[in-house]
């Protein structure tokens, strides 16, 4: 181990005169050299201050110019969306006119129907109670309610008995399938 570091510090002794011998000396500057140097570093600094406030009077300037046309568009959109709005409640009142037109018509039909349904119903109202009339007048005719038979079936027994004593009548019904 100590021949190790050793061999470290010897090669560290030797590297270092190489080492100083690298950097080299800075030329003499007078005092006029450097006050001319920092004059010229001054009238610089002042030429970038003025450049930088000059920046900044343009960037202001480009700022207002751009505020003042945010403000014209925004007018501009509020003047469209204006505009749109009245064209949107005109719009709206034709809407609101052909949707109650529409509902209006849909009544208007449902009226008709109904008024067309009762007006096709009396007339076969009227005839069902003229048919109903009808078949009480024959079943009355018929006298359904007697006891001893309707009127059909006592007429054709009052015709059986006649025909007992007329054999030509009696001949007549045969004829018919009444006998």
């Amino acid at each position: 181990m100590r021949v190790k570091l050793l061999n470290i510090f010897i090669l560290f002794q030797l590297c270092l005169p190489n080492a100083l011998l690298a950097l080299t000396s800075a030329p003499d500057i007078s005092d006029r050299e450097v006050v001319e140097k920092l004059a010229k570093l001054e009238a610089g600094q002042q030429a970038l201050n003025h450049r930088i406030s000059d920046l900044r009077s343009e960037m202001k300037a480009g700022q207002e110019a751009l505020r003042s046309e945010m403000k014209a568009g925004q007018e501009a959109l509020d003047k469209r969306l204006d505009d749109l709005g009245k064209r949107l409640d005109s719009s709206n009142n034709t809407m609101l006119v052909l949707f109650g037109s529409i509902i209006t018509l849909i009544v208007a039909l449902f009226a008709y129907i109904a008024w067309d349904r009762r007006t096709m119903i009396k007339p076969v109202l009227k005839q069902l109670n003229q048919l109903e009339h009808r078949v009480v007048d024959v079943i009355d005719d018929l006298d359904l309610r007697n006891v001893e038979g309707s009127l059909l079936a006592r007429q054709l027994k009052a015709l059986r008995e006649y025909a007992k004593i007329n054999p030509e009548f009696a001949e007549v019904l045969r004829g018919l399938a009444l006998l």
